[in-house]
This record gives structure tokens, C-alpha cells and sequence, in this order.
């Protein structure tokens, strides 16, 4: 063989290698962010996928069955902040959120039914709103800068503080259904809609405090009627959102499949306490993740300041 026959072979497995490098360079990092998922395309990159970061998520996903059950929420106000801290970015987080609410609810669902505390046609009515809202959320989702992102996420979480500290719901109430009340439901839902798809929550959070305040519902058929209206957004949310590629898909079946055999302890604690103490308690921490949030969003804007 030629020398040139060797130089050109050699040559030519240099730019092979160079190409692979390149290739392998682009691709996510991580057990599974490298690798496509058939349905769903690759998962988003940044995610902690170690022994550690899986850990992380099993632990994530007992709290946030346990917080669902006890209050009636699909849990984002935990998933999407744990997802954040372990590399995912807001959007990202948001949108997995959104994906792993939906067998958490599911659970929780099943565990208030069975004791009579849903009010089906209220959910119903609520889901026609989230549903709109939805897609309007999952749209700005995309859309909207990440530093904005964050800033709602702490405004949100003062409302519902303050809301859980002033009102003390009734266990004995039921919603006194009528023509008035089934609009002012569906308005409702487009409003948890939009900040469902927006934030990553299942809307739990804002439609347990306004189904007793502004519709009279005990605090029980308040968190199993939000659960079950949450169910069905959380599909269509998640859908609108895997079009996007903004789901990591594995991670939010880890979360959701644990949270979904966690959520009837919490629906058990929620029966055994007073609605005052439940109250104190969803304040108490969602104080706790408050203070952190702020924290997180003011750094945010220290550093997007700072590079301008």
C-alpha cells in the first residue's frame, strides 16, 4: 500500500473521531438525558441523574403524596423547586411538575371518594375553566423569561400564605350549586389554569382556600374536588407541554409513581386533624418555601443586573 493510501486512511479516521467527539459533545449529559426517548424526544438536559439526584426524587415524591393527600394540592410547590436545585431550569421544572401531578391526583382522588368527600359536578365545571387556562398557561410557559418566572412563583406563594393564616375552613358545609355558582367555577378554573400551566402546580394550592372561602365547601370536599378537577388539566397541560420538549418524562414518573402510593397516608392525616391545624400546617411550610424562593428570585436578579 501506498504511503498516500495510509495518509488519506489516517486522515480520514481523524475527521471520524472529530465528527464523534463534536456529536458526543452536544448530547445531554446524565444516565437519561442522553439518550432520546422514543415517544417524547431527549429529556431536557442539567438534571443531577447520580445515585444522589435519584434519591432526591424518591424522597421528593413520598413528601408530595403525603402533602397531596393532606391538602388536596398536586404537590408542584415541592417538584418544582427540588427539580430546579437539582440542575433543571425553571421552564423545565415547570412543565415536568405539571406530568407528575397527574397519578398523584389520581391516588389522592381515589382516597377521598371512597369517603363521600367529592363534589363531582363542581370539579367538572372547575376542569372546563382549567382546561382553557391551561394551554393558555402551558403558551406563556414558553414564551415568558425565567427570571419573570421565579417572581410569579413568590407572588403566588404569598397569596396562599396569607390566605391559609385568615380563613379557617368548615368540615360540615357543602357547595350550594347554581346557575351563578357554575359560572364563578368555571372562571375560577380558568384562573388555576393559567397558573397551572404556568408554575408547574397542579392548582391545589388556590383552589382548596377559594372552593371553602368563596363557594362554602368543607376543607375535605374542598381538597377532593380539587384533586379530581386537577386530574384531567394535569393531562392536557402535560400534553401541550411534551409538544414542546420542555417535560423531563423519567424523572416525572419517578415523582409521580412514588407520590401515588404515598398520597392515602396523607389523605389519613388529613381526617385525623382539625381544619385549623391543617391550615397552620400547609402555612408553616409553605412559609418554608417561600423564604427560599425569595431568596432564589433575588439572586436571580442580582445576577441578570449584573451581566447587563
Amino acid at each position: 500500500m501506498k504511503k498516500s493510501d495510509i495518509s488519506n486512511i489516517s486522515n480520514a479516521e481523524s475527521v471520524e473521531r472529530a465528527e464523534e467527539s463534536v456529536r458526543s459533545s452536544v448530547q445531554p449529559s446524565g444516565k437519561f438525558g442522553g439518550k432520546a426517548d422514543r415517544l417524547f424526544g431527549a429529556d431536557p438536559a442539567g438534571l443531577d441523574e447520580s445515585a444522589r439526584g435519584i434519591a432526591v426524587l424518591v424522597i421528593v415524591g413520598v413528601a408530595v403524596g403525603l402533602l397531596s393527600g393532606m391538602f388536596g394540592i398536586g404537590g408542584g410547590t415541592v417538584i418544582v423547586p427540588a427539580l430546579v436545585w437539582l440542575g433543571l431550569t425553571q421552564r423545565n421544572a415547570a412543565a415536568t411538575s405539571m406530568l407528575a401531578i397527574v397519578p398523584t391526583s389520581i391516588s389522592g382522588v381515589i382516597s377521598y371518594a371512597t369517603c363521600g368527600n367529592v363534589d363531582w359536578l363542581a370539579a367538572l365545571l372547575l376542569f372546563c375553566g382549567m382546561f382553557v387556562g391551561g394551554q393558555i398557561g402551558s403558551w406563556l410557559l414558553s414564551r415568558l423569561p425565567e427570571l419573570v418566572l421565579r417572581w410569579i412563583f413568590v407572588v403566588f406563594l404569598v397569596f396562599v400564605v396569607v390566605n391559609q393564616i385568615s380563613f379557617v375552613p368548615s368540615r360540615d358545609q357543602h357547595i350550594a350549586m347554581s346557575a351563578l355558582t357554575g359560572v364563578c367555577l368555571v372562571l375560577l378554573g380558568v384562573v388555576i389554569g393559567i397558573l397551572a400551566g404556568l408554575l408547574g402546580i397542579g392548582g391545589g394550592a388556590l383552589a382548596v382556600p377559594a372552593l371553602s372561602m368563596l363557594f362554602g365547601a368543607s376543607d375535605l370536599i374542598a381538597r377532593g374536588t380539587s384533586l379530581l378537577a386537577m386530574f384531567p388539566n394535569s393531562i392536557t397541560t402535560s400534553v401541550a407541554n411534551l409538544k414542546r420538549r420542555l417535560v423531563h418524562v423519567k424523572a416525572a414518573l419517578i415523582i409521580g409513581l412514588v407520590a401515588a402510593v404515598t398520597a392515602p397516608f396523607g389523605t389519613w392525616i388529613a381526617g385525623a386533624v382539625s381544619p385549623r391545624v391543617g391550615s397552620i400546617l400547609f402555612a408553616c411550610y409553605l412559609c418554608v418555601l417561600l423564604i427560599r424562593s425569595l431568596f432564589v428570585a433575588v439572586k436571580a436578579t442580582r445576577s441578570t443586573r449584573a451581566s447587563s
